[in-house]
């Protein structure tokens, strides 16, 4: 009796727990619990904020003008000061030097003398060419003479006209040697005055390449001069103002040799090539520079105000 007592409770406990089992299936799934965002950077949160509508413009306000470029006169470009010209002084005629009269850095004017080469051969042309030049003469006057006196012969038929003619001839020939004597005596003379090398510009002397005793050739260079007076200043200006810069323009310079001092030129050339990559045009600006202060090399402030 016990037994089956038992064994009805069993089975009721186990009815019970899979009618249990089967309403916890049957029974929806609950929505997941949503966790909240992590919250962003400062910086970020800033960008993801949506941009505010830009606020319309005011038709009674004008707009705001745009800044005005800079005039021609307010700029200062820096330019580099130019020899014009450069000569490479040589003496015309070979020789051995005998005297130096200029050094590198010595201001020279044209025509100056720079050295002076060895002359005593040339002295013994010139002495040569002053003796053939008197026995031309000589020879000229014995021959007029002889003319003189056919023509009187002649005049009274003495002598005929061939004797004449030869007489004639001979005092031409004598007049030729004395024209050719008077030549070669000028030659030997510019001999001894192109022993003297003279600068041919006004300048500064930037190299000296020989000494004394110095054997110099036809195309031996003695001296480098670099012309000064006049100078030219050549500075660089962007490409809108070349409308603005005109032919005859005065401008004046200032460098840091000569504090507070200006210089005053004229605008000679202005470029009309754009340079493609800087977009700017050059110009160039002539200064007297008749005291030779301002030198090739120097870097000056321009100022273009003068008109």
């Amino acid at each position: 009796m016990n037994r089956k007592i038992l064994a009805l409770a069993a089975a009721l406990t186990l009815a019970a727990a899979c009618a249990a089992d089967k309403k916890t299936a049957e029974k929806p799934a609950g929505k997941p619990v949503e966790k909240p965002a992590p919250a962003l950077p400062a910086d970020v949160a800033q960008l993801a904020q949506p941009e505010k509508p830009a606020a319309p413009a005011d038709p009674a306000k004008p707009a705001p003008a745009a800044p005005a470029a800079a005039s021609l006169a307010s700029l200062q470009p820096t330019g580099e000061f130019v020899s014009p010209s450069r000569s490479e002084v040589s003496p015309k005629e070979p020789g051995r030097v005998a005297a130096v009269y200029a050094d590198a850095g010595s201001r020279v004017g044209r025509g100056q003398p720079l050295l002076t080469l060895e002359t005593e051969y040339f002295k013994i042309e010139v002495q040569r060419a002053e003796a053939d030049l008197a026995r031309a003469k000589a020879a000229e006057a014995d021959a007029r003479r002889d003319l003189d006196r056919k023509k009187g012969l002649l005049g009274n038929q003495s002598i005929p006209q061939s004797t004449y003619d030869h007489s004639q001839a001979a005092h031409d020939q004598t007049v030729a040697a004395v024209a050719s004597a008077e030549a070669a005596l000028a030659l030997a003379k510019q001999h001894v005055d192109d022993a003297v090398l003279r600068s041919p510009l006004t300048g500064v002397i930037s190299e000296r390449r020989t000494d004394v005793g110095q054997r110099l050739g036809e195309a031996g260079i003695a001296f480098v001069i670099e012309q000064t007076a006049p100078l030219k200043l050549r500075f660089s200006l962007p490409e809108r103002y070349l409308g603005d810069v005109k032919t005859g323009q005065t401008v004046t310079a200032r460098v840091d040799p000569y504090p507070g001092e200006t210089f005053t030129g004229r605008v000679k050339t202005v470029g009309g090539v754009i340079d493609p990559q800087t977009r700017t045009f050059f110009a160039e600006a002539e200064f007297a520079n008749a005291d030779g202060r301002l030198r090739p090399g120097l870097f000056a402030r321009v100022d273009l105000g003068g008109k």
